[in-house]
């Protein structure tokens, strides 16, 4: 007998089984969120999703660490909850644009899809504790939803058996409670030097950057990353074969344009026609000169040379070998290796008030027992993206004594003024609330 060919509706069927088996085997909180915002995407066709507990974003669609201070992050918690105060969230749901603000639905037709749907994630008393927010291009169907309301059951049973709640009780005297308390309060008034970390690295100081002078390809780096080298040494050679050719057709038709020019200066005194032709010749000479003579210098550019002592300071030879380069493009850097300053990415959630000479600690993460002593001496204004693409201000310090080798990355505490305990411990809570607030 010959078994039944699956339809849609047995392929939409399994898939959702596999989603529910996936949210049971979930061995951490982790995998769970992993799961719940990628997984679906087969069935629902969703573009993106996110996962809020408590608020805030904990994963995102194709994200491996969430970003806090993103744009899309912010809008999906500040949506959420919008919708959650008014009542509007309550079962898995279609969003109404309607009963956001404006500022919303400005961000909403920026950063998300057309379409979008909450399903709320609840506890065993029924109270909501987050939510699964999925947009896509066309509006999600009451089958969809039907389904979305059973996986977000799933979704909320497996994720409350890998984080549950453990209640505890005091079970102490009022009175010693109290005096607890007031311990407390007394311990959080006490001042403290506020402090942060940060990743930092140690770069030249005053070192001279060595460009490319002209566009082609590098043949080769005759030094190697962190070599001494001495003023004229040879560092990089270009590809001259082309520059070579240049050079060589410029002298011939410099040459050519001499013999021209000495040939009609001959004739000019027995051919009018001829010395009326010398002033022309001439120029034509110089013009073919100052070719040839254009077209040695940029031979003479394809070998760069170091203008001064020092090491060379780059990251890898191989990465640019025989490819191409324009002019100006960054090589490496020629620096004193007894000359250096410790360079901080500070991440703008941990910024603090922080003033030219603020105490720096750094440890390396080569020698993390050590501790190297620095002054803060410059501090930017604006954040920009670092490489790990988070926002972070540049801040620039002088170390004290003896600089550790050019290119140690390690880690960096800023010191900054002395402040309560209290402000100290909640400085980032605070933020936090006052941008829920909006105030």
């Amino acid at each position: 007998m010959n078994a039944a060919t699956p339809g849609a509706a047995e392929r939409v069927f399994a898939l959702f089984l596999g989603l529910e088996k996936q949210a049971r085997q979930a061995a951490s909180a982790g995998q769970l969120a992993f799961a719940m915002v990628n997984d679906g995407q087969a069935l629902f066709g969703f573009r993106h999703a996110a996962l809020l507990i408590a608020g805030k974003v904990q994963a995102l669609t194709g994200v491996s660490v969430v970003e806090p201070n993103a744009p899309f992050v912010a809008f999906v918690e500040r949506a959420a909850g919008r919708l959650l105060g008014q009542g509007a969230l309550d079962q898995a749901c279609s969003v109404d644009a309607a009963l956001l603000d404006e500022q919303s639905r400005a961000d909403w037709q920026t950063l998300s899809a057309p379409q979008a749907c909450w399903v709320p994630l609840k506890d065993r008393h029924g109270a909501i504790f987050g939510g699964l927010w999925l947009a896509r291009e066309h509006p999600f169907n009451e089958a969809e939803l039907t389904l979305l309301t059973q996986l977000g059951d799933t979704y909320a049973h497996a994720w409350l058996a890998l984080q549950p709640r453990k209640p505890w009780r005091l079970r102490w005297p009022k009175k010693k409670l109290l005096a607890i308390a007031g311990g407390l309060c007394l311990l959080l008034l006490i001042p403290v030097r506020q402090s942060v970390l940060a990743p930092a690295e140690v770069v030249p100081l005053g070192g001279r950057v060595v460009a490319a002078p002209l566009d082609g390809v590098i043949a080769e780096f005759l030094v190697k990353p962190n070599q001494s080298v001495a003023a004229g040494d040879l560092l990089v050679r270009f590809d001259a074969t082309s520059l070579k050719a240049q050079a060589d057709v410029a002298e011939r038709a410099l040459g050519v344009a001499e013999a021209e020019l000495k040939a009609n200066t001959q004739r000019a005194f027995a051919d009018a026609e001829s010395s009326s032709r010398i002033d022309l010749l001439a120029a034509r000479v110089e013009q073919k000169r100052a070719e040839r003579d254009y077209a040695r210098e940029l031979l003479a550019r394809s070998e760069v040379r170091a203008e001064r002592a020092g090491i060379a300071v780059f990251a890898d030879a191989e990465r640019l070998t025989g490819k191409p380069v324009q002019t100006g493009e960054r090589l490496m850097q020629i620096a004193d290796p007894a000359q250096a300053e410790l360079r901080i990415e500070l991440p703008v959630g941990d910024a603090i008030a922080l003033q030219p000479g603020a105490e720096v600690a750094l440890f390396l993460d080569s020698d993390p027992l050590n501790r190297h002593a620095a002054r803060l001496e410059r501090a930017a204004y604006e954040a920009q993206g670092t490489a790990a693409g988070q926002l972070a201000y540049r801040l620039d310090a002088a170390f004290l004594d003896a600089p550790p080798r050019i290119g140690l990355r390690g880690t960096a505490k800023l010191f900054g003024d002395r402040a309560p305990l209290a402000y100290y411990l909640l400085r980032r809570p605070l933020a936090a609330l006052r941008q829920s607030l909006g105030y």
